[in-house]
């Protein structure tokens, strides 16, 4: 076994060979970029060698492997938590030092990478990564975005969009795999024509076709050997279309345009879907992706002389929400269509293949497609979908008699439209919620007829966290601390967490946890004041909303309830209230005027706020530009208050949730999500809960019994905060933010954020109160940390494997 001090001389040794080979460069010239990739490229070597061993193993022991299939795989970046995993980054950065170099200057250079958005990208890269850790063979399907979403900048107070090029200095961690190349086909036209045989076979003729070129992402294990992959699919010409040759101008013309519309499959990460090209684009993404990935998992596993027919004992694919959905038709098409099955056993083999995870609970949410762009656009894929249509509704006509409730309610074609979310539902044979409130809804509710047609099918897998980026990576000192306490055991079994729950009145303990805090909120502090041009007291409670901005997350209750605190402290300056810092932070939608108008209400109310010194520094508002993965492993171990706020029954778990809590962070919430559980979990004396409860919410969707100006009429506070909108109090123009006021009361407060407001403000003044007596919130936010364990991905994984997959963890050697 290589000793750390042999280890740091081969990293310096590695290191200083690599910068010279890629730049011809001694280290004191090297750029901080150069540094970067110096440095990735020796840990990549590190990497690759388990990465081959484990493919190796898994193939050699015919393991039984999952493919997780995700539009989105939000990663954040990779050097620091790889250093972690290989159990590299203690000697990396004593070999730094060495060299006279600052191994965190260096980690500040990597770009995060813009595979994703939100939740549902962050919880797929958080899976894929316990995955590696429990030592499961288990792989990521995606897409190589050239640019994210879209960077974020503010500008006069509104978001302005600007593309997120990600990739302008290359991606350190992937491999191109051109030998893996993969074609996939659009629109042309498909048939069925009898054979001699008399047998009919699938035609599908004058089709377009694309190149798909996988690049792998190697996915590090925790302190194993295991080097899983995640394959990102990357749009390509057609070898056939490269060559211009002696062509016409009307050829080249067509060629030109053919290739720009490749090109644009994976530009971006969610196209604009608010016209018909924008939309028929991103199912054109979802496609491809899935068809390349499923085409690749069967000719690799075919290749391997495995028995198709054994395939689903041998293969499992997860569709991560309804994106992946289309793979139900793709792999029945593979398996009829190339491998000349029948109907019946292969969508035997499909069914005990497929899985599928549902994250909304909102109806209008759950995807579907417009027959017609569908069916031009994938033709044979519809003709399958119609197939499984009419098996399935020919059951349900004689299960319940021709019941035509039950014949809507149940039909993957309706209204015009493929619903995508009954296709998964039917083709897997399993289907999950994130949260056991959510799952509950599900049932009940949003898919109460399929849950009664297929009894026992749906389930609850409530999400998780990975510790390992938001923990013990994002807060070292933290981890350290809890390292010290009760040994390093809770960092491959989290639950051990809750062995600190002996330490939580431990005042020696307590006292150091918050030093932590305030290191991180200091640093925090710092960060506002270089990117904000904004002094923040780091000794004020840090209250952090931090999330996708969204109408059902009510930014804009939390909003109005700080315009009215600052209402309350100009009426009389004197009031003695304990210093807040208000932080929000999230990207809207380009086209979601609502959101954006929201974005552009805080930095508003925050500018005039953040001003007023006859307030004396009682009250800052902060709104975080671009927020991402990065940013969070900075305010996460921030907070104080994690605002969790969303309408009960609209958001499906949350995971923002359990990283403050993991951070010691007391949650302000409804119950809605995993907030129902994290509750469960820590008591009513270790968070603070309000509002409306989901059967409330649902009781007053079917009675319509509420009334927005029965609360506008009644509630004096609310009336005067929401005239402010419109009054010219904070903005010159009196009608700037009319379009907000009328959301609120014209659409009579969908998500009953002025049904709350009262509760909320009151649930603030409980909070605060708690915040000050320090021994009883040091106490309660050890308890939060202690609790956290349960809520790690990791628990989360080994519930799917063991339940859905049917997988076991692999040693490699």
């Amino acid at each position: 076994m290589i000793k750390d001090k042999e280890l740091k001389d081969i990293l310096k040794t590695r290191f200083t060979q690599a910068a010279h080979a890629m730049w011809g460069k001694d280290l004191t010239d090297l750029t901080k970029n150069e540094s970067y990739q110096s440095l990735s490229r020796v840990i990549r070597q590190y990497i690759s060698e388990n990465w081959v061993k484990t493919n190796k193993y898994y193939l050699d022991h015919k393991e039984k492997q999952v493919y997780y299939f995700s539009i989105e795989f939000l990663l954040g970046r990779l050097l620091n938590s790889n250093l972690i995993n290989m159990n590299f980054k203690q000697i990396c950065e004593e070999a730094f030092k060495e060299l006279n170099m600052d191994l965190n200057v260096v980690l500040d250079e990597e770009p995060d990478a813009g595979l994703g958005n939100g939740g549902l990208g962050r919880l797929a890269a958080c899976f894929i990564d316990s995955m590696a850790a429990l030592g499961l063979p288990g792989h990521g399907c995606g897409i190589r975005y050239k640019y994210g979403l879209f960077e974020q900048k503010i500008v006069n107070n509104y978001q302005v969009e600007i593309p997120d090029n990600w990739l302008k200095e290359g991606f350190a961690w992937e491999f191109r795999k051109t030998d893996k190349a993969i074609e996939v086909r659009f629109e042309g036209n498909a048939y069925m024509e009898k054979q001699k045989n008399g047998k009919l076979k699938a035609i599908h003729k004058d089709y377009t076709s694309v190149t798909a070129i996988p690049y792998d992402v190697p996915i590090v294990g925790y302190r194993n050997k295991t080097v899983n992959t995640l394959r990102l699919w990357n749009a390509e010409v057609n070898k056939d279309f490269s060559d211009y040759g002696l062509l016409s101008h009307e050829q080249q013309q067509a060629k030109m345009h053919y290739k720009h519309n490749v090109q644009k499959i994976t530009k971006y990460l969610y196209p604009d879907d608010s016209s018909y090209e924008g939309r028929r684009l991103r199912l054109i993404q979802e496609y491809f992706f899935v068809s390349a990935g499923l085409q690749s998992i069967v000719r690799h596993y075919r290749k391997k002389g495995m028995k198709l027919v054994d395939f689903a004992d041998n293969i499992a694919i997860h569709i991560n929400d309804t994106h992946p959905a289309v793979g139900v038709a793709e792999l029945m098409r593979i398996l009829i269509d190339e491998a000349d099955m029948e109907w019946a056993e292969a969508w035997k083999i499909t069914v005990g293949t497929m899985a599928y995870t549902n994250h909304t609970i909102l109806p209008e949410a759950l995807e579907k497609w417009p027959i017609d762009m569908f069916k031009s656009l994938l033709p044979r894929i519809y003709m399958i979908i119609e197939e499984i249509n009419r098996r399935l509704l020919d059951d349900v006509r004689e299960r319940y008699d021709d019941d035509e409730h039950m014949i809507q309610e149940l039909s993957i074609l309706q209204d015009g439209q493929v619903h995508m979310a009954r296709l998964a539902v039917v083709g897997s044979h399993s289907v999950n919620g994130v949260a056991q409130i959510h799952s509950d809804i599900l049932k009940s509710h949003t898919m109460h007829d399929f849950n009664t047609y297929y009894p026992g099918k749906f389930n609850n897998k409530t999400n998780g966290i990975t510790h390992r980026r938001w923990l013990i990576g994002a807060n070292p000192e933290l981890a350290a601390l809890i390292d010290d306490a009760i040994s390093t055991k809770w960092h491959k079994r989290p639950e051990r967490l809750i062995d600190l729950l002996k330490y939580s009145k431990d005042k020696a303990f307590t006292s150091q946890v918050e030093k932590i805090k305030s290191k991180r909120k200091q640093d925090l502090a710092k960060y506002i004041k270089e990117h904000n041009n904004l002094v923040v007291d780091p000794n004020s409670i840090f209250d952090i909303q931090i999330k996708r901005i969204h109408s059902y997350k009510r930014q804009i209750m939390n909003l109005l309830h700080i315009m009215d605190l600052y209402n309350r402290l100009k009426e009389n300056p004197k009031l003695d209230i304990v210093p807040h810092t208000f932080i929000f932070g999230g990207k809207a939608a380009p086209g979601y005027h609502v959101a954006k108008e929201t974005i552009k209400l805080i930095n508003t109310v925050a500018e005039l706020v953040n001003n007023d010194k006859s307030i004396h520094n009682k009250i800052k508002i902060v709104f975080m530009e671009n927020y991402g993965v990065s940013l969070g492993e900075i305010l996460f171990p921030a907070a104080d208050i994690s605002e969790q706020i969303s309408t009960a029954s609209k958001e499906a778990s949350g995971t923002g949730n359990m990283k403050f809590m993991m951070n010691g962070a007391i949650t302000l919430g409804t119950l809605d999500g995993a907030n129902v559980e994290i509750s469960q979990a820590v008591g009513p004396e270790n968070c603070v809960i309000f509002g409306l409860r989901a059967e409330e919410v649902l009781n007053y969707y079917a009675s319509g019994s509420y009334s927005v100006w029965d609360v506008y009429n009644n509630n004096s506070r609310v009336r005067t905060v929401l005239e402010q909108l419109v009054n010219g109090y904070f903005v010159n123009e009196n009608e700037e933010f009319r379009d907000l006021y009328d959301y609120l009361l014209n659409s009579n407060d969908e998500f009953f954020v002025l049904k709350d407001f009262e509760a909320y403000a009151k649930a603030h003044l409980e909070i605060v109160k708690r915040y000050q007596n320090r021994s009883a919130w040091l106490t309660s936010s050890v308890i939060n940390i202690a609790h956290s364990g349960k809520f790690s991905s990791d628990r989360t994984i080994e519930e799917y494997a063991k339940d859905i997959w049917k997988i076991n963890p692999v040693l490699i050697p």
